[in-house]
């Protein structure tokens, strides 16, 4: 239980104390299983095909094939690529419509949602699926909510739009559109057809728009607070938007375990496991192990651009195989967001703490945001120089 305790006030702490007692490569996870922590033992697991076949285990068993999984996940992706500037479009107007103070990271959620909201459902969508999209979006059913009494209120949620996209899909089909306007067009033209019912679709548009939303709003968040916890000075942040969001990604990955579900037998770091056992990789850990980064443990946007050349593995969307198709799209969304935010700005915040709350992913504790909005320079034509 003490271990419990621990974890849940500093999980990452934690983990990282679990290495150091470590001798094997290898650390007994809290709520049980193992975490391979040595470096080129987890890159191994994750980018060997010995540990790699098969489908993802991201879509369950939504759908029957492996290709068939590949072919969903990169219509989403191209669906989200072509989107980038509409994204950006409507993130300029939601960035203007923030009031001064905001309570982050509920604020970021909207605000990426406010950017995305046409490309998860395109306005002529009946008002009430968006509506629940909406409500979804920030209620806690795209970002799992840290505490019991908003995940109960999400899972109420849940089944309701999951019914309005069912509906939604079995619309469309009767009407197919001749190129994808939203993502429920994407994952409809990209199943297989006659094997994916409606019900099916819209549980694979929710789980996308969970894949989506979390970790571009859980990684602004840790963008925006890891940068104005690092530089307090009235003066512009010093480091390119890119630069931050990449850092931020190294520094608090969303994504904080990736599983494995082996194959065969096999011993790893010594021990034995069967057929079948799922063990985990840790990016936070591969991030922060001193043989291979600089000050691992410092939040240095400096070192993207600068002549440190200790950089080692960096998989914040994960590695191999089964690395995130999107990932590309997902880190031009998040650094468009800081540079939209940031722009013409000066972001200070209170109550920062390092320290995440843990739901599905690693995501921020509460803070607050102040953003003070500058006058332009004279001459000043508004062109983006890069969120500097």
């Amino acid at each position: 239980m003490g271990d419990r305790r621990r974890f849940r006030q500093d999980p990452l702490e934690h983990l990282e104390d679990l290495r150091r007692r470590s001798t094997t490569g290898l650390i007994p996870l809290p709520w049980g299983g193992w975490c391979v922590s040595d470096t080129e033992l987890a890159q191994t697991l994750l980018r060997s095909p010995e540990y790699n076949g098969g489908r993802s285990g991201f879509f369950g068993a939504l759908l029957p094939t492996r290709d068939a999984q590949i072919e969903v996940g990169h219509a989403v992706r191209d669906l989200m690529r072509a989107g980038v500037p509409h994204y950006r479009a409507a993130l300029t107007r939601a960035a203007a419509d923030l009031p001064a103070v905001g309570r982050w990271p509920d604020a970021g959620t909207r605000l990426v949602h406010r950017g995305l909201e046409d490309l998860l459902l395109h306005p002529e969508t009946p008002a009430r699926t968006r509506e629940l999209m909406r409500r979804a979006a920030l209620g806690g059913v795209a970002v799992r909510a840290p505490h019991v009494w908003q995940r109960a209120r999400a899972e109420v949620l849940r089944p309701q739009l999951l019914a309005a996209l069912t509906e939604e899909a079995a619309h469309r089909r009767e009407d197919p559109a001749r190129e994808p306007r939203d993502v429920l067009d994407a994952v409809l033209g990209a199943c297989p057809p006659g094997e994916t019912g409606d019900r099916t679709v819209a549980e694979l548009h929710l789980m996308m728009f969970r894949a989506v939303m979390a970790p571009l709003s859980s990684s602004l968040a840790w963008s925006v607070l890891l940068a104005c916890l690092r530089h307090r000075a009235a003066s512009p942040w010093p480091w390119p938007a890119d630069d931050i969001v990449r850092e931020a990604l190294r520094h608090r990955p969303m994504a904080w375990m990736l599983g494995r579900v082996l194959p065969q037998a096999v011993k790893l770091g010594g021990t034995a496991f069967e057929a079948g056992d799922l063990v985990s990789v840790s990016p936070y850990l591969l991030h922060h192990d001193t043989r291979h980064w600089a000050d691992p443990d410092a939040f240095r946007p400096e070192r993207w651009t600068g002549t440190d050349t200790r950089h080692g593995p960096y998989i914040p969307f994960g590695a191999g195989p089964f690395t995130c198709a999107g990932a590309a799209v997902a880190h031009t969304l998040i650094t468009d967001s800081l540079t939209a935010l940031s722009r013409d700005a000066h972001l200070t915040v209170t109550g920062g703490d390092t320290r995440p709350a843990m739901a599905e992913g690693n995501v921020p504790r509460p803070f607050t945001l102040r953003r003070t909005l500058k006058p332009p320079a004279e001459g000043d034509t508004g062109h983006d120089t890069g969120g500097r």
